[in-house]
């Protein structure tokens, strides 16, 4: 998989999945916008990936769930790179709560970013991908609770659910521009959030046929698959990636 001569951007960055996904990018020849809603964490990942691709990563720290500041994202990939080929919307939140309890602003919170945010980004990059007459490629970022109910998560698995959904009909609008969209749903994942759990590594290698989580590596690769040029005919699919869990679905004890 080569992306010479591809930008992308890539939402919620700073670390994990998202940083992953960046750093294998421009290692493989891609020009990346990296955003971060923390500026700290997107000025650390750009200087981490540029250490070693020849300063391919340019960070942009704001809030991707913002209508204004996605369209000055994809406005500075065009000024500083000259076009746009893939879009990655990874940003996301996850914000537990009793249904009984849940509150409106929680769930508008979610709402905004999870969805929000990546329907927009999604119009906004595909007017670009339009305009340019080459196509390209738009990447969504499920779970796999969006396939599987779990306990305290009704808000974020119906958002992860919705991706899905919204990739599947964004075939009937993006296919005859030759921008294909998918999504990827990923199951547990060891990153810096949730190594901060405890026994997260143990608990999920137990209760996952393959015997561990995934590593961002694992998603990152699946990811880069689906914005390839191998994938071009590959568009409205949603992707697995959690070591056969959904098969089973065994929860963990404090989720049961």
């Amino acid at each position: 998989m080569n992306f010479k001569n591809k930008v992308a951007i890539v939402t919620g960055a700073g670390q994990g999945i998202g940083f992953e996904i960046c750093r294998m990018l421009a290692q493989k020849g891609a020009k990346v916008i990296l955003n971060d809603i923390d500026p700290d964490l997107a000025s650390k990942a750009e200087g981490l990936i540029n250490e070693s691709n020849n300063g391919r990563c340019r960070a942009m720290a704001g809030d991707s769930s913002e209508l204004v500041f996605i369209n000055k994202m994809v406005d500075e990939a065009i000024s500083q790179y000259g076009q746009l080929d893939i879009v990655i919307a990874n940003a996301g939140i996850t914000l537990y709560g009793d249904f009984f309890t849940y509150t409106k602003e929680a769930f508008s919170k979610v709402m905004d970013v999870n969805l929000g945010g990546s329907f927009f980004l999604a119009q906004a990059a595909a007017k670009q991908m339009k305009q340019q007459g080459k196509g390209g490629s738009i990447l969504f970022m499920s779970s796999v609770v969006g396939h599987q109910a779990l306990k305290s998560l009704a808000a974020y698995a119906m958002t992860k659910a919705a991706l899905e959904m919204l990739a599947k009909n964004l075939v009937i609008e993006l296919s005859p521009y030759k921008i294909n969209v998918n999504t990827v749903a990923p199951g547990a994942t060891l990153t810096e959030r949730t190594t901060e759990e405890l026994d997260y590594e143990r608990v999920w290698s137990d209760i996952t046929p393959m015997g561990r989580p995934a590593y961002v590596t694992d998603i990152a690769n699946t990811a880069l698959f689906l914005i390839s040029d191998q994938a071009r005919h590959i568009t409205g699919q949603s992707l697995i990636v959690d070591g056969g869990w959904t098969s089973l679905s065994a929860l963990p004890d404090g989720l049961k």
